[in-house]
């Protein structure tokens, strides 16, 4: 873990194994999102090689426009663990619970939610947008990740 993401957000309380496939898939993309334009490359063959090149294009640009407005808008930078960290941070299953939420169209619930990531007059926004990305992730029929998935939980800490 980097000297930045032992500020507040950044604190473990779980694993990513924990989480439902939506979920993980969220916080996986979220930190190679952050990754660079590389990490992202991924991203983009990942959304088109599950939906097609279209589909795929959809998604990502969703993704992309999300991400996007909560740095620009954000109450403040979301911390985030490295892309292979088996330790959830507590931003990260904000942002997995906001998506996930959001998905399952509770509305009032993603709202609540995207004004604890960004602004009140752009929560509408991202929860819109959330909801668009968690669809996408859902016909992707995503399980939990298999990098995380095979291996025992690391007994060392940060």
């Amino acid at each position: 873990m980097s000297a930045a993401q032992n500020r507040r957000g950044g604190a473990p309380v779980g694993y990513v194994t924990e989480l439902s496939g939506l979920e993980a898939a969220s916080v996986i993309y979220l930190r190679l999102w952050c990754g660079g334009a590389d990490a992202q490359s991924q991203v983009w063959n990942d959304f088109a090689c599950s939906l097609g090149p279209e589909q795929g294009r959809k998604a990502v640009k969703t993704f992309e426009g999300l991400c996007d407005l909560c740095v620009r808008h954000g109450r403040r930078p979301l911390m985030r663990h490295a892309v292979e960290c088996k330790c959830l941070g507590s931003d990260e299953s904000c942002f997995a619970n906001f998506i996930a939420t959001a998905t399952e169209g509770d509305r009032e619930d993603a709202l609540l939610i995207a004004t604890l990531l960004v602004r009140p007059d752009v929560a509408p926004l991202i929860a819109s947008l959330a909801a668009d990305f968690g669809l996408a992730l859902k016909r992707m029929h995503l399980s939990a990740p298999r990098a995380f998935a095979t291996t025992s939980q690391p007994t060392t800490l940060h």
